[in-house]
């Protein structure tokens, strides 16, 4: 049978549940290659930014750099941690004032890239269940018209479970892709996080020296 035709004929119910999940579907794609293309923007833009860091010794040059910066992550973190020394605080808890600061920043950072990732979430865990209402109503309903039709054989029936089965088959084309997707952010996700706790100890341990 053809899907197209099992969708065009299929209950107006049914027909609403396929539009759902082929909405969710979509828009989880739009994500997907988003979040893949922003990962991949910082992700360089890190490793060039580390790489300029390590061989400056001038902290007026790492201010400019990190102004210009655009989806960095690190020049946040330097830039932030470097206002905090410029109020003057005491010494003596410049370095916590410090960390403090580069806490702060890091979990803004994060907060961005989590952005729109829980859709997928909800994609991965929802989906699956949209479809399977979509079949059990589709099921009903190709019952129903077997008592109203008092017929069983299998070509009375077939169709009406054709109809019914594909809900839960888009619903399952939507969910899968949304899991990998989601569970490929949070990975990227951790790993950036790594990178920045990484900076921001660096910062904090041996670079404190550049703010003075």
């Amino acid at each position: 049978m053809d899907p197209i035709k099992l969708i065009l004929n299929a209950d107006i119910v049914v027909k609403g549940v396929i539009l759902i999940l082929i909405i969710l579907s979509i828009t989880s794609w739009a994500i997907m290659v988003q979040k893949a293309l922003l990962f991949g923007k910082i992700r360089s833009n890190c490793e060039k930014y580390i790489t300029f860091f390590q061989g400056q010794s001038n902290v007026n040059n790492i201010i400019q750099t990190s102004q210009k910066a655009l989806l960095n992550p690190l020049a946040s973190l330097f830039l932030n941690a470097y206002q905090v020394v410029q109020r003057n605080h005491e010494r003596s808890t410049l370095q916590e004032r410090v960390e403090h600061s580069l806490m702060r920043t890091k979990s803004s950072e994060i907060s961005f890239l989590e952005s729109k990732i829980a859709f997928l979430a909800t994609t991965g865990s929802a989906a699956p269940f949209i479809g399977l209402f979509g079949t059990v109503w589709g099921i009903m309903n190709a019952f129903l018209s077997i008592g109203e039709k008092g017929a069983t054989n299998l070509a009375v029936v077939a169709p009406g479970i054709a109809e019914a089965l594909i809900a839960t088959a888009i619903g399952l084309v939507a969910a899968i892709p949304a899991v990998i997707g989601y569970n490929y952010c949070v990975q990227k996700i951790r790993g950036l996080g790594q990178t920045m706790d990484q900076f921001a100890a660096d910062i904090s341990q041996t670079y404190l020296h550049f703010f003075e």
